[in-house]
Formats: C-alpha cells, sequence, structure tokens
C-alpha cells in the first residue's frame, strides 16, 4: 500500500512537471511567433550563442553538441537547423574531421535575432516559473 502512495505522488509530481513545462513552451512560443520563431528554434539559437564566442561570428558547433542539449530527436533537430539555415539565421558545413558529422553556424542575422528576442523569452521563463 505504501509504494501505491509513493508512487501515486510520483506520478503526480510528474504529471506537475510536464504541466509546467508544456505550459511554458506554449508562452514561449506564443511571444516569439511574431519574430518567426518557436520555442524549439530559439533553443538552438540559445545553445549556438552560448558555444560559440560573440567576437567569431562564424565559429562552428557540431550538431551532435547541439543535440545533447536541446530534447530533440536527431531527424527533428536536423529539419530545424535546416528551417533556421533557409531563415538566413545559421549556416551548415561538414566536419572536416568527421565527414559524417555537419557542424552549424550562427550568421549575423541570427545573432541579432536572438539578441533581439532574448529579453522575451526570459520573460516568459519568469512568469511561467517565477515563485516557484
Amino acid at each position: 500500500m505504501a509504494v501505491n502512495k509513493a508512487g501515486a505522488g510520483l506520478a503526480d509530481q510528474w504529471r506537475d512537471i510536464l504541466a509546467a513545462h508544456a505550459r511554458t513552451m506554449c508562452e514561449i512560443d506564443r511571444v516569439l511567433h511574431p519574430h518567426g520563431l518557436g520555442a524549439s528554434d530559439f533553443e538552438v539559437l540559445d545553445v549556438l550563442v552560448s558555444e560559440t564566442a560573440a567576437s567569431d561570428p562564424g565559429e562552428e558547433c557540431r550538431v551532435q553538441d547541439i543535440a545533447g542539449r536541446v530534447h530533440l530527436s536527431q531527424s527533428a533537430l536536423s529539419r530545424l537547423i535546416g528551417r533556421l539555415e533557409k531563415d538566413g539565421l545559421v549556416e551548415r558545413s561538414m566536419c572536416v574531421e568527421d565527414r559524417r558529422g555537419v557542424r552549424v553556424a550562427l550568421t549575423a542575422r541570427g545573432r541579432e535575432l536572438h539578441d533581439e528576442v532574448l529579453p522575451l523569452q526570459r520573460a516568459a521563463l519568469e512568469r511561467s516559473l517565477g515563485d516557484r
């Protein structure tokens, strides 16, 4: 009986986490949509900004490293990067050291857009997750 109560408590906790995640993602999507981005798009741009130096706008990051930091399947991440590339926010290239690998670089436009929407994303996080 104690196991069932503990398990039910964990299940309730898990549902609360899922609800907070869904609520937060929807809020981020809502505020970024007018800028042509979704929450996942922003996460990839944010990882690229954090992994590359502003002083070197052509610095690249391996897609494999991005995949380790965002919660998308490999195929979903590839499609997302393709859309970001089509929009001129990132550039893809082959890894010199591993021809199977792909590198991604943030463009100047991508960095500008990230800088523009960063306060919106952070405010959405504050509204959704602040005071918890």
